[in-house]
């Protein structure tokens, strides 16, 4: 099963407090490079694997989609998405992403923020994602840059010259790695990017567009704090098709 992390009450409570968590899509520095990727979702069949508080599948439907299925593993993220909609053709449903198996060719499209790099055997659910998409629909996901979780000890350090540097760690040894984020000992699945793209290929799928996200010189005026994420990447961005 994938970790559950988000039932935590501790963990909950933070992870509600991030401005993606107030502001919705908007409040996601990377929504503006994700939405420039996204197809025409009108009247398409959507699917949102890892779907938080359902920002997205509100997102598809004011944006034309015919219906939204919401999955997610933590009954607190379902809780409050379920609690924010309004919208019979918007259905979530408490899934393990390691375990579920989506009816054959029944989506146009699928998406996923943040979620992935908790699930442990990402080949066996790309399949199931490609064998669920009709022919020549997208797959746009997010991960978390296998870079950024590659240390096991995040932190910054100071090079010689003065500059901050992100200590990659072990970047090749792929598998479980665990960080400390609103609780300690926070599990997710390190993959490197080339693993990444492959398993998206083996399963039949075409990359379209990879990204390493990083903030715009005008989100960098707006907001300062997101100066660290130019030093290295927190994002990677992929989108296939099948």
């Amino acid at each position: 099963m994938a970790q559950n992390i988000y039932d935590n009450p501790e963990f909950f409570t933070g992870y509600s407090q991030l401005a993606r968590s107030v502001h919705g899509l908007e409040g996601a520095p990377e929504w503006p490079s994700i939405r420039a990727l996204l197809p025409d979702l009108r009247e398409k069949r959507v699917v949102d694997l890892g779907c938080g508080f359902g920002w997205f599948a509100r997102w598809a439907r004011e944006h034309g989609a015919a219906c939204v299925l919401g999955l997610d593993v933590s009954e607190n993220m379902i809780a409050r998405a379920k609690a924010s909609t309004n919208d019979d053709d918007i259905r979530y449903a408490i899934a393990d992403l390691e375990k579920i198996e989506l009816p054959e060719a029944s989506f146009d499209f699928a998406y996923s923020s943040l979620a992935l790099h908790y699930i442990e055997d990402f080949a066996r659910l790309v399949r199931s994602v490609h064998r669920s998409l009709v022919p020549g629909a997208c797959f746009i996901f997010s991960i978390e840059h296998p870079i950024y979780m590659a240390p096991t000890q995040p932190g910054w350090s100071v090079g010689n010259d003065g500059r901050r540097t992100w200590p990659v760690n072990r970047y090749a040894v792929e598998g479980p790695r665990r960080t400390d984020w609103f609780v300690k000992g926070v599990l997710k699945q390190h993959r490197t990017i080339g693993t990444t793209l492959n398993t998206l290929i083996d399963a039949g799928f075409l990359v379209r567009h990879v990204e390493e996200w990083a903030p715009t010189a005008e989100q960098l005026a707006a907001q300062p704090d997101l100066a660290d994420e130019v030093e290295r990447p927190m994002m990677l961005i992929v989108s296939a098709q099948r």
